[in-house]
């Protein structure tokens, strides 16, 4: 694996690097426990090829583009339908009534946004029912067709779901009966599950509750082409890690971040051990190896005792601290950037060193994952 640069976080205005992109020069200036069944595969945005089904079919964008909401209350109004996808901005509501069944068909004007309501709502009650929450264009279960896809496993949502991905493994001499040569068997596919931490429904969430904003994760797919990633977190054996993808709009967030966030240090006071509990927002020390500590956002997944779990929305790493370590960041001043970094998985291979933390990799995007699209694939360039 080889590292490209090595920037000091702790001092934005060091931050820059050369990186040759395809030729060019890019030097910028600059009180519940979750568990992993909580959280499903998102649903499928993109089509095999990476593209949008609405752009291959134009003359189908409005249902695709439409949101099933049923099981409503029936006395409820298209307004208040309205309301309840608010964060998705909806463009029509239909509203039917059958008998004592209420539900609606909801146009939100592109796929994603239809991705993003059905992971937000979806089993959620709303006046004590229980919402169900699909595309409206949804086809019946199949069984997966692995073949078609050979380094992704398709599977069903069921509520015990995993998400799950393929990656290809390098070939391996396999000796035979002694004398005869060896020979190359063919290229194998491991099946990886989709950390917790990086599959929709969780991001969800945490967008929700820490940043009452959903967009960062329709922009997302946008990234396409040759990149370089700062890495900031590695999932061990697994091809799955969280980075930074290196733009001027990065390096402005982190200058503004980073300086409102130094500056904020001393005088945000710590938490009082009744606020801290899951979902608080806080602000604690983040260990960067031999740069030493720095401060940043983060997010409260659970506490035992006089411990929490926090999530560094901004590294995408989770780490264990002492309640008083805790200092309160509850303004929407400090959650208006959204996260610095997002999660990719390597197209073959897998970062078997931590040794790539910090460091920058050059290389190009080559899709997304198949039930989970904020996830890109990443193919490092050798």
């Amino acid at each position: 694996m080889e590292a490209y640069a090595r920037p000091c976080l702790l001092c934005p205005n060091s931050f820059h690097w050369n990186l040759a992109l395809g030729g060019a020069m890019l030097s910028p200036a600059f009180d519940r426990s979750w568990s992993s069944s909580d959280f499903r595969p998102s649903a499928k945005v993109f089509g095999e090829n990476g593209v949008l089904e609405e752009q291959k079919s134009p003359k189908f964008k409005k249902r695709e583009t439409e949101v099933y909401v049923g099981n409503l209350p029936l006395d409820i109004s298209e307004e208040e339908i309205r309301c309840l996808l608010k964060d998705f901005s909806p463009l029509h509501v239909h509203r039917v009534q059958n008998g004592c069944k209420c539900f609606a068909f909801v146009d939100l004007g592109s796929m994603q946004k239809v991705a993003l309501a059905i992971q937000a709502l979806n089993g959620k009650l709303f006046h004590k029912r229980k919402l169900y929450v699909n595309s409206s264009n949804r086809s019946p279960k199949r069984t997966p067709d692995v073949t078609k896809r050979p380094q992704e496993l398709l599977i069903s949502e069921k509520a015990s779901a995993q998400g799950f991905a393929g990656t290809t493994a390098c070939p391996q001499l396999t000796p035979k009966a002694s004398g005869e040569p060896c020979e190359t068997e063919k290229p194998k596919t491991s099946f990886f599950a989709v950390p917790m931490e990086m599959r929709g429904s969780f991001l969800v969430l945490l967008l929700r509750e820490c940043f009452r904003d959903l967009g960062w994760l329709a922009t997302i797919p946008s990234i396409s082409g040759e990149v370089g990633l700062l890495v900031t977190s590695t999932v061990p054996q697994t091809p799955f890690f969280w980075a930074m993808h290196i733009t001027e709009t990065l390096h402005r967030n982190m200058l503004a971040l980073f300086s409102a966030l130094a500056e904020a240090e001393e005088q945000q006071p710590y938490l009082h051990d009744s606020a801290v509990r899951r979902g608080t927002r806080g602000l604690a020390e983040y260990h960067l190896g031999g740069y030493g500590p720095a401060w940043n956002r983060c997010w409260v997944l659970d506490r035992v005792d006089s411990w929490v779990v926090v999530m560094f929305v901004d590294f995408g790493r989770s780490a264990t601290i002492p309640v008083q370590s805790l200092r309160t960041l509850d303004s929407d001043d400090f959650w208006t950037i959204p996260p610095l970094t997002q999660p990719f998985m390597l197209e073959k291979g897998i970062l078997s060193s931590n040794q790539v933390i910090h460091c920058i990799l050059k290389g190009k995007i080559t899709g997304a994952l198949n039930l989970e699209s904020h996830i890109l694939k990443f193919e490092e360039f050798k």
